[in-house]
């Protein structure tokens, strides 16, 4: 265990919430926003998800307390979807309720092409009630996408565009990584042209650069759109974007369940240890 500790203490923020802020703070400093993250998925008891759902109530309470300029990001199924599909989503309700109190966003998260029709339904009914307060995130590389973001842009949906990283097999997802950087860039495209706030999330430098050439050729204003990158990793290139007039926003992981977090990520596709290794040494 002792190497995947040492990588999960540079990409987790900390074990609890407390540890955790310092480094908020100091991101904020940059100029840089945050998407806080509770680490866990696939809770199997009501009792963990209860509590994961008032751990997510106070971490909205303390966002603001703090004053820190942060969200949120969950999982539904921290939130009880393998317990039930109505008891995820009434637990979804209730922490948008606190949201919505709070003027706060909450990212669902887009776990395995499984759970990704019911994640979608359920952020179709909480965009409904709650608009503006709710967000979600889609795939580039699932060859569903294409229909799920023309549908998703077209109500207005909160979109955070990523390659997507679970390992897939070829009849749900693109393998091939030029074929997964040109659907994101068809998807960003869409984005740009449907919604208001586009969330473009990737690392690498050939999609960063065409969406930078592709906004000002297009008359799109840095101010319109966010780049998002995650804790841990190119701290600098997030400060040389905000330096260049870009919003930029860092997803901040912590809590305890940083082996499953960071070994999970590691299985699920072989390109994901060349790419931290290689990550970890770009500025």
């Amino acid at each position: 265990m002792k190497l995947p500790f040492i990588f999960a203490k540079r990409f987790v923020a900390g074990e609890d919430l407390d540890q955790t802020i310092p480094k908020v703070t100091e991101l904020n400093g940059f100029g840089i926003r945050v998407t806080l993250d509770l680490l866990g998925e696939n809770v199997k008891d009501k009792a963990t998800a209860d509590q994961t759902l008032e751990h997510y109530i106070d971490l909205l309470n303390g966002i603001n307390a703090q004053n820190l300029k942060s969200s949120i990001s969950i999982k539904l199924t921290m939130l009880g979807l393998d317990i039930g599909r109505d008891y995820c989503r009434d637990n979804l309700f209730k922490l948008l309720e606190v949201a919505k109190d709070n003027d706060q966003f909450v990212r669902i998260d887009m776990e395995g092409s499984d759970y990704t029709q019911v994640t979608i339904d359920i952020f179709k009914e909480a965009f409904a009630k709650y608009g503006k307060h709710v967000g979600i995130v889609i795939q580039a590389y699932l060859h569903r996408t294409k229909k799920d973001i023309e549908e998703l842009a077209g109500i207005g949906a909160d979109i955070r565009l990523c390659k997507g990283a679970y390992k897939e097999p070829e009849r749900i997802a693109l393998q091939n990584m030029p074929a997964i950087r040109e659907a994101f860039k068809e998807y960003a495209k869409i984005l740009f042209d449907k919604t208001v706030y586009p969330r473009i999330a990737t690392h690498d430098d050939e999609l960063i650069e065409w969406v930078k050439n592709y906004t000002s050729e297009n008359n799109i204003g840095t101010s319109r759109f966010e780049f998002q990158m995650l804790y841990g990793l190119r701290l600098n290139t997030c400060k040389e974007l905000v330096e260049n007039g870009y919003n930029v926003r860092v997803y901040v992981p912590y809590g305890t369940m940083w082996v499953p977090y960071f070994t999970r990520r590691l299985k699920e596709r072989k390109e994901n240890i060349w790419f931290v290794l290689s990550t970890m040494f770009k500025k």
